[in-house]
């Protein structure tokens, strides 16, 4: 949960999903969709997946792998979680390499490579390798990771306090905020949508998502007025702004009447953790459901 999220986001997700599926096997065991709802507003998706995989191939091996390789090979895991895993689960020597170690580095060795190179990201693992004590692995790599979170930060590192500095070649050089390069800059897409929420006896008509749609297989969503036949008069009742990766959306919300569409469903109820919906449908049945409060007021 925590790749890409931050922990306060995730720790409620954490505890719920911990009470859901309490161990492999219910996990293993329980349905692709249940699994995706109580994930559901977290985001990157393909990661509840892969856990749910995970879990299927950790019953079938009757435990836990503990080798690097054999840990590699679950599904969803790279090469970073692979390491932390064996070296703090199993006290493999293997180096972590995270976005805190990777500054660290660059300023240790004063790296002017781009740090979005794979070559780069590969030379660097190398080096946290040969850092590595390799008899107190998870020792090293938690303090690698912690020096890079709370010391050698983004901007402004705390060189005075951190262990690292007589060694470090940017310090030596008061070239500290020149590193780590990074030259690749996102491009960031603008992109309006239009939202539909029609309701017929606590039901919200839906459309979901197919197998072979990139983002969110099999979660359901509100349709949009141009998906909508025969769609009746319609009232905005809001709009949110809502971020994917590089898309930046601005979404407006209806209500309105029409009939079942081919195509899409009455999914009841929508927002309670019990069917998988997308964060942005989500977000627009919080605003029908503010509204509501606020009429009833």
């Amino acid at each position: 949960m925590l790749q890409q999220t931050r922990a306060v986001a995730a720790i409620p997700y954490y505890e719920e999903f911990l009470r859901r599926f309490p161990d492999v096997t219910a996990l293993a065991r329980a349905p692709e969709s249940e699994v995706l709802a109580a994930w559901s507003g977290l985001g990157y998706y393909s990661r509840a997946r892969n856990i749910r995989r995970a879990a299927i191939a950790i019953e079938a091996l009757g435990g836990f792998p503990d080798t690097l390789d054999a840990i590699r090979e679950l599904p969803g895991i790279g090469p970073y979680t692979a390491a932390a895993v064996a070296s703090i689960g199993f006290g493999l020597p293997h180096a972590v390499l995270d976005g805190n170690v990777m500054r660290v580095i660059a300023r240790l060795t004063a790296d002017p490579a781009d740090i979005g190179s794979g070559a780069t990201r590969a030379r660097f693992q190398q080096t946290a390798q040969e850092l590595l004590d390799p008899q107190h692995p998870a020792e090293f790599n938690q303090g690698m990771m912690e020096l890079g979170a709370t010391v050698c930060l983004p901007r402004n590192p705390l060189c005075l306090i951190c262990p690292a500095a007589k060694f470090c070649e940017a310090r030596a050089t008061a070239r500290q905020s020149e590193f780590p390069v990074k030259l690749r800059k996102t491009v960031v897409i603008e992109e309006a949508i239009e939202m539909v929420i029609v309701v017929r006896k606590g039901r919200v008509l839906m459309r979901q998502r197919g197998a072979s749609e990139n983002r969110m297989a099999g979660f359901w969503e509100l349709p949009g007025p141009a998906d909508l036949l025969g769609l009746g008069e319609i009232t905005k009742i809001g709009e949110f702004r809502h971020t994917i990766v590089n898309h930046r959306y601005l979404a407006t919300v209806f209500v309105g009447n029409a009939a079942k569409q081919k195509g899409m469903a009455w999914v009841t109820p929508a927002i309670d953790g019990t069917v998988p919906v997308t964060t942005m449908t989500r977000k627009a049945l919080e605003l029908l459901e503010k509204r509501e409060r606020v009429v009833q007021i």
